[in-house]
């Protein structure tokens, strides 16, 4: 019997899955962040930022139904992610030699949570039912995003950095870029498994392409780039055509290189105001390399690069951590190109993530939708559909 047949044979699975979907979508349009802007303004004062943090405890409690709702997948999930679970272990254990105490406490339990976020769509949905429910997700958002911009260009088109640059319902054009690099490739994985509505995703993938265009931003452009090659990498080994599939490896390989060199060295960095961030975390590095300051500790303003960013927070250790959880899933990625069709989704989910991840501070990031996403692919990656508990 195939998955189709059993489904419609089980009713009651179906409007639980339903339920879960609609959760799962609720909790990751949170995740977000972009009702920040419109709520609060480019600088949101103490009290507003307090009410900000409190909107995300809905997705906390979702999170949690999800878990609830399979447990014991979300145990198998987790029991395969032993270097996340040990960066969370480092993420806790830096409050007792935090500099901000307070902050590493409030950052640590936001992480935490916005960390099982991951884990528990991974225990909760198939490859297929995954694509489509981050499908919806991003369609929402590239509407809204739209939207704003058209309606509102005031609000929506106004940057210091990137003069005429859309910036959407975010802060900055950098984030609107760089979340819809992701979507992109998210609506174009889901345009490859789901041949019924090829056509619809395709269309929002290509919306979602022209925001990283309207954005302005280089560092979205080239994880945009990296994301749809890595797809097309394992496009081409789904169809076992192992030269074409060797020709796309090298030229991702490549691609990635010269456009990492460029993000981390090129103009945008010194324009965007990273370059001297990073010069003076490097700074502060050298003076507690190994514990760091305490996660979350130095958050008044963030790093902009997640490898940085981490190593300043909880350390050498913390970095290492983090390091052998990427290259896990980075490795069980490419192995499930040639066996596993979830890899279309992982994969380029992986490689934007990892630009991505130069420009801006995502690794274990608390309350954002990148972090959930990449914990989301990763987990899936080593808790596949063969092993699922339906």
């Amino acid at each position: 019997m195939t998955w189709d047949a059993a489904e419609a044979e089980a009713p009651p699975r179906i409007w639980n899955t339903a339920l879960a979907m609609i959760a799962a979508v609720v909790m990751l349009l949170i995740y977000s962040a972009a009702w920040q802007l419109p709520l609060f303004g480019d600088k949101p004062d103490p009290a507003a930022a307090g009410l900000a943090r409190t909107a995300y405890l809905p997705a906390y409690a979702l999170a949690f139904l999800l878990i609830l709702a399979r447990p014991w997948n979300t145990a198998r999930v987790a029991a395969r992610q032993p270097f996340l679970l040990l960066l969370m272990g480092i993420v806790v254990a830096s409050i007792a030699w935090s500099v901000a105490p307070n902050a590493s406490i409030r950052h640590g339990f936001a992480a935490a949570c916005t960390t099982i976020a991951g884990l528990a769509l991974a225990a909760g949905f198939r490859w297929i039912d995954l694509s489509r429910l981050l499908g919806i997700v991003f369609a929402v958002l590239v509407v809204a995003s739209y939207g704003v911009c058209l309606a509102a260009p005031s609000i929506a088109v106004v940057s210091e950095t990137l003069p005429g640059g859309w910036r959407g319902l975010w802060m900055a054009p950098g984030t609107l870029g760089g979340l819809m690099a992701l979507g992109c490739c998210v609506l174009s994985a889901t345009a490859l498994m789901d041949a019924d509505l090829r056509k619809l995703w395709l269309a929002f993938a290509g919306l979602a392409a022209g925001l990283v265009l309207m954005s302005r931003s280089g560092a979205g452009l080239a994880a945009l780039a990296v994301g749809l090659t890595a797809l097309s990498f394992v496009w081409a080994c789904r169809r076992g055509a192992t030269r074409g599939a060797t020709v796309v490896g090298v030229l991702l390989l490549v691609l990635f290189m010269l456009l990492a060199a460029s993000t981390l060295l090129g103009k945008e960095a010194v324009v965007t105001g990273r370059t001297p961030l990073w010069a003076t975390a490097l700074s502060q590095i050298e003076q507690r390399p190994w514990l760091g300051y305490g996660y979350g500790a130095s958050a008044g303003q963030s790093v902009r690069n997640a490898w940085i960013e981490l190593w300043l927070g909880v350390g050498l250790f913390g970095l290492m951590a983090w390091g052998l959880f990427y290259l896990q899933a980075l490795a069980l990625a490419v192995i499930a190109a040639f066996r596993d069709s979830g890899a279309l989704l992982a994969f380029p989910v992986l490689a934007a993530f990892t630009l991505v991840s130069l420009t801006e501070s995502v690794a274990m990031a608390d309350n954002d939708l990148r972090w959930v996403v990449f914990v989301a692919a990763a987990g899936k990656l080593a808790f596949s559909d063969r092993v699922w508990d339906g």
